[in-house]
């Protein structure tokens, strides 16, 4: 007989929700990590149908918009059919999208199904976090929202050394089929473990918003992803960034007016939501810019390999998971601002001892750095967006969380796009600059270039600790 969504302090224990907690990280784990693997493919990919990069990067570009579009949608599905339901059925149809990329044979069929992928895995993160803090009483959310935050800091980091492996050891179809059996454990914990929700309500479809919403996040991240590859003053992206801002705009002031609106926008009524809200971006753009960074280092001033890489990020990944627990169990105790105050304040500290970053910099001192780089992330990430959620009325949660998830999804994406166009600008600057041409002395100049980008990367980090000081707990009490 299947449970229902709802706990109360007493009876809550954390071994007793682990089952379902772990239905809800392989859920995500398996989408989340997907948005990673292909990165490191492209090369491969290219090689293997015969084809360009421009093209090939349409299995990325496809696929981000695919699930940008969908994302916000999660809230009424979830309301319609059942958080549970379009949970597991979202990771099924993923596992078959994921199915027919790895039997591709051609640009154009791999394009597709990587878009099938999105559109069925957009919902999985949404309904994942919507999920967890519903089973968790209200001073316990922080702890559980911290085991869910594990497959949102690892994921950027399993992607590409799994893939690298792939791609070293088996072939491309494999980054593919890895989601398969991943997929089907999340399904076999998801029907026997996640409760099934009580109040399902038929709400009646916004369609305005469900045409402008998926439309207008969509061509945001199509002209972040195009500025950081063709330049920001191209027609290719001013046109699309100038359609999704003026969409947007029109669907916030369309949102507001409905009484049953696609997204719960009201929510940022909530003076610490919209604080909150704020932080969560700033963080995620420090957080993803970093990501993108660091392997590239490696990479290109290092001489590393895709899988050495992978490798030299492990502690991160550690230590961010050791971050999350700590921070949710403090965040149980004091709420949002000391623990996210701390954690940005260690990220900044990491951020700046890599804005030193040399050519010779030693391993040692290298792994220390990002070790500390990870505790920061892990105390401040799921902390904040626990706030966030605890911030807005619990009984708009399903159509709060796909507000951030896109937003985290926009400037994710604009954070790449942006540390991309400054490493590449620093870089050619630094190199200009080089007297002696060479080889030590370009690969010297090259990594002073990633530097000052880590510079960018601090001071969006800083921000973020200063409006922090600000965050106060939500005088609303969530049940």
């Amino acid at each position: 007989m299947e449970r229902t969504v709802g706990a109360t302090s007493r009876e809550f224990s954390v071994r007793k929700i682990l089952p379902t907690v772990f239905a809800l990280i392989f859920g995500m784990l398996v989408v989340m990590m997907d948005s990673s693997v292909m990165n490191v493919a492209i090369p491969t990919l290219e090689s293997a149908f015969q084809s360009g990069l421009k093209i090939m990067q349409w299995s990325i570009t496809g696929y981000t918009l695919a699930l940008s579009a969908v994302i916000p949608l999660a809230g009424w599905f979830s309301d319609r059919f059942g958080a549970k339901r379009v949970f597991l059925i979202s990771i099924g149809l993923f596992m078959v999208g994921s199915l027919l990329c790895s039997i591709a044979t051609s640009p154009a069929q791999l394009i597709t199904f990587r878009v099938l992928q999105g559109l069925a895995g957009g919902m999985v993160a949404p309904i994942g976090i919507a999920f967890s803090f519903r089973v968790a009483p209200p001073d316990k959310r922080g702890s559980v929202m911290g085991l869910l935050g594990l497959p949102m800091l690892i994921s950027p980091v399993l992607g590409p050394l799994l893939s690298g492996w792939l791609l070293e050891y088996a072939s491309w179809h494999w980054i593919f089929l890895i989601n398969v059996p991943i997929g089907i454990v999340a399904l076999a914990l998801g029907l026997r473990f996640l409760p099934r929700s009580v109040d399902t309500k038929n709400p009646q479809l916004d369609i305005p918003g469900a045409i402008m919403a998926p439309f207008s996040f969509a061509a945001i991240v199509y002209g972040v992803h195009d500025g950081g590859s063709q330049g920001w003053s191209v027609p290719s992206t001013i046109i699309p960034l100038t359609i999704g801002v003026l969409s947007l705009c029109v669907f916030i002031v369309v949102e507001l007016r409905r009484q049953m609106p696609l997204l719960e926008l009201r929510a940022f009524q909530s003076v610490e939501f919209s604080k909150g809200v704020v932080i969560v971006f700033v963080n995620w753009t420090a957080i993803f810019g970093t990501l993108f960074l660091i392997p590239l280092y490696l990479q290109q001033v290092r001489g590393f390999s895709t899988f050495h890489s992978g490798l030299m990020v492990i502690p991160q990944a550690v230590l961010s998971f050791i971050g999350l627990q700590i921070g949710g169990k403090l965040f149980d105790k004091y709420g949002a601002r000391p623990i996210v105050f701390a954690g940005l304040l260690i990220l900044s500290a990491a951020l700046y001892w890599l804005s030193q970053i040399q050519v010779n910099t030693s391993i040692a001192s290298l792994v220390t750095n990002l070790c500390i780089l990870g505790l920061g992330q892990g105390l401040t990430t799921m902390q904040i967006s626990t706030h966030v959620l605890k911030s807005a009325p619990a009984q708009l949660i399903s159509r709060v969380t796909p507000i951030t998830t896109s937003g985290q999804q926009i400037f994710g994406s604009l954070a790449v796009a942006m540390m991309s166009g400054f490493l590449a600008s620093n870089i050619a600057k630094h190199m200009h600059a080089v007297a002696n041409q060479s080889k030590e002395a370009l690969v010297s100049a090259m990594a002073t270039g990633f530097g000052d980008t880590f510079h960018i990367a601090l001071i969006i980090a800083l921000c973020g600790l200063v409006l922090s000081i600000f965050l106060n707990k939500p005088r609303t009490r969530q049940g």
